[in-house]
């Protein structure tokens, strides 16, 4: 890191602002949908592309951010990354057609694949080890809160104002903070200058290519996407033996060798698993189980990320006083103890008890996810914190995508196969408590202090 003096709160008060609203967009925009669907008079699978778009770009992205940041000066980054989303966000609040509204989140998108990894990345730099855990408790604290409010801002706003007015909110923030990033964002990593290489970028394709197969494969497979799933493939290995054979390469994947780092990747993984799993089958449950309506099942998912959001910080501190072992076993257990209690109870279950399970599976995530990712971090040399958290980041999209895709299927099949909805979330969540138990099992692995060795 280059001696630099700043401000350090501030700083890190500007980074996590920025994040925070464009996490918020990230997780705002399905709330609008109808109201898309109606201003353009689309079908919801083409609406859906606006979220599917962006998910794809953004993953793209994230393999590229270690050489950004490598080679371009943090501050000027930073405010061409702020920027960037603004003039997308300025361009889905103009958007006379559906193309120019596509065309605006894919800005937005290619600005928070940036944002996402880098933030991370600066914040273990300018971090003292042994506080890392605190301080990726704070962001943890604050990603969660962005995807527990995102929904919430947006009813709010749609209620009484047009869907525009939400683009015009995340307008608002980004020009204060590009604003105040003039003042509070200076050039705080290291630069190591080396040319770009476009041919692994094209490869690196392969990985959003992937995702994109996996969320379709909850449609079924067809014979154009198993297509583009053996092109991705092959574009993928090309990709990995590229990287390898390559003295400067774009994304090092080497962090691999350290076992450490492979260990808090997969525990980062089967945490995100089970939090978007909570996400997406329990407000199944709530409708078609519990039989509440597509609102108050929104809601009902509102406290258990607000637990999410207010234990991070928590766990952070345990990370830095009790090192990883502990931390990442209460989390784990925490999971399987909520999927094994949903499969057990399952027929038994009213609201407020399936809210209280939720609040149970996504506490654990918080003694997880991040406490993991500082764990993998901490394990590699300063020079790969990039390259680690974007492989981290990139695995956990993929991870979680394959989560979606098994618990789908799962619904889906036990349901034909038994003719008893019930049983087919109880299967569902027993498949998901075993995952949280190979989680376990890892993570009896890890040191019981936070240092590698």
């Amino acid at each position: 890191m280059q001696k630099t003096e700043f401000n350090h709160p501030a700083f890190i008060a500007t980074l996590l602002t920025g994040t925070f609203s464009m996490s918020i967009s990230q997780s705002a925009l399905s709330t609008a949908y109808p109201a898309f669907m109606r201003t353009f008079n689309l079908g919801a699978g083409t609406i859906s592309w606006l979220t599917t778009g962006f998910m794809l770009v953004m993953s793209l992205m994230i393999p590229v951010s270690p050489w950004l940041l490598e080679n371009i000066r943090f501050d000027r980054l930073f405010q061409a990354v702020v920027a960037t989303f603004g003039i997308g966000t300025l361009l889905c609040v103009w958007a006379p057609s559906f193309s120019v509204l596509m065309i605006g989140r894919l800005l937005e998108a290619l600005a928070v694949g940036i944002i996402f990894p880098s933030f991370q990345t600066v914040l273990m730099s300018i971090t003292p080890e042994e506080q890392r855990g605190q301080i990726m408790g704070i962001a943890g604290l604050v990603m969660g809160s962005a995807l527990a409010v995102g929904p919430i801002i947006s009813g709010i706003l749609l209620t009484w104002f047009h869907w525009q007015a939400l683009f015009v909110l995340f307008l608002i923030v980004s020009i204060v903070v590009l604003l105040l990033s003039y003042l509070t964002i200076k050039p705080v990593m290291a630069l190591h200058q080396s040319p770009f290489d476009w041919l692994s970028v094209i490869l690196a394709a392969s990985f959003p290519a992937l995702l994109y197969v996996l969320t379709s494969l909850t449609k079924g497979l067809s014979t154009q996407l198993l297509i583009i799933a053996v092109i991705a493939i092959i574009a993928a290995v090309w990709f990995v033996y590229r990287q390898l054979h390559r003295s400067k390469p774009l994304l090092e994947l080497r962090v691999f060798a350290t076992k450490r780092f492979t260990q808090a990747v997969f525990l980062t993984g089967i945490s995100y698993v089970a939090l978007i799993v909570t996400t997406i089958v329990m407000p199944l449950f709530f409708q078609t189980h519990l039989h509440v309506s597509p609102l108050v099942s929104g809601l009902s998912l509102v406290p258990a990320a607000v637990g999410l959001s207010l234990l991070n910080p928590y766990s952070g501190k345990m990370l830095d006083q009790f090192g990883p072992r502990r931390v990442v076993l209460i989390g784990m257990s925490l999971i399987v103890a909520g999927f094994a209690l949903l499969t057990i109870l399952t027929p038994h279950l009213n609201l407020i008890g399936a809210i209280l399970l939720a609040m149970v599976t996504e506490a654990g995530n918080a003694f997880v996810m991040m406490p993991a990712v500082t764990t993998g971090a901490n394990a590699l040399p300063k020079n790969l914190l990039a390259d680690g958290t974007a492989v981290t980041t990139t695995m956990r999209q993929l991870l979680g995508s394959a989560g979606v895709v098994l618990a789908t299927f799962s619904l889906q099949q036990s349901q034909l196969m038994t003719g008893n909805s019930t049983l087919s979330f109880q299967i569902t969540f027993a498949i998901f408590g075993v995952i949280g138990l190979i989680g376990l099992l890892l993570g009896l692995s890890l040191p019981k202090v936070i240092k590698e060795g």
